[in-house]
């Protein structure tokens, strides 16, 4: 099962249960009411909105109905072009709402992004061998010049696509801490060991390094899970996307199974 740690940082990726629908007339001013509490003094940062205080005020407008709208988007631009609320918010909680808001560009159709498996194992790729090795599936591919970008919709779709899903919900950014955080966690095999964290890390960065665009969801199936057999099980997906948005390396971690 997953970890009080990371069911913290995926914060309700995996959607067990159809969550409540609302829309932007009552989203928005939780998201203000959100921002007002990070700036008091008694507030996890204080004065000043922390990434985890941004993360939990922005994720409002995905818990709700796992999509930004139009309005919602709207709302999230002007706070990224406002130069007052921007005081007293650090740079990691502004690139929070800003990779959200490029995220959730509000398109309604995916792009074609051709996800192949890899010719060689993750054992070969991450350089060691280990639990983390062996609950690891890895696929990549791009999106043809001009055809589109890496955004929400082209995400969510290939995830459950490409590994015969249907659960896969909304992607959110996270840091290269906390993807490391990820990794660390015990998988469905054990937990994982440093040399495999390590080589995954730099095998996934690869490809995000010069464009800091890191995402991660949670998946669960019943029954029959695409490419794991009968039964129940359950993980999380990391997408790593080039800095033209045009590639993506997808890594599945399998972290439960009934």
């Amino acid at each position: 099962m997953l970890s009080s740690s990371m069911k913290s940082l995926l914060g309700g990726v995996v959607l067990a249960a159809t969550p409540a629908l609302a829309d932007s007339s009552t989203t928005i001013p939780a998201f203000a009411a959100d921002i007002a509490a990070a700036r008091l003094s008694t507030s996890p940062g204080g004065t000043t909105v922390i990434r985890s205080e941004m993360r939990g005020a922005v994720d409002r407008f995905l818990h709700d109905d796992s999509k930004v709208d139009a309005v919602e988007r709207a709302y999230l631009a002007d706070r990224i072009a406002d130069l007052t609320f921007k005081q007293g918010v650090t740079a990691t909680a502004m690139k929070y709402l800003i990779d959200t808001h490029e995220l959730n560009d509000g398109l309604t159709w995916y792009s074609p992004l051709w996800l192949d498996v890899l010719p060689q194992t993750p054992a070969d790729y991450f350089g060691a061998t280990g639990p983390l090795t062996t609950s690891t599936d890895i696929k990549e591919g791009n999106i043809p010049a001009g055809m589109g970008v890496a955004n929400q919709r082209t995400l969510t779709y290939k995830a459950n696509a490409a590994w015969g899903l249907q659960g896969v919900s909304y992607f959110k950014p996270i840091t290269v801490q906390e993807l490391l955080a990820m990794l660390k966690e015990r998988v469905i095999n054990g937990t994982p060991n440093s040399d495999e964290v390590d080589g995954a890390l730099a095998f996934i960065t690869q490809v995000s390094r010069n464009s800091n665009r890191l995402y991660t969801t949670g998946w669960s199936c019943q029954t029959y899970c695409g490419g794991g057999g009968p039964g129940d099980a359950g993980g999380f997906f990391i997408a790593a996307v080039s800095t033209e948005r045009n590639f993506v390396r997808m890594v599945r971690v399998t972290t439960w199974s009934d």
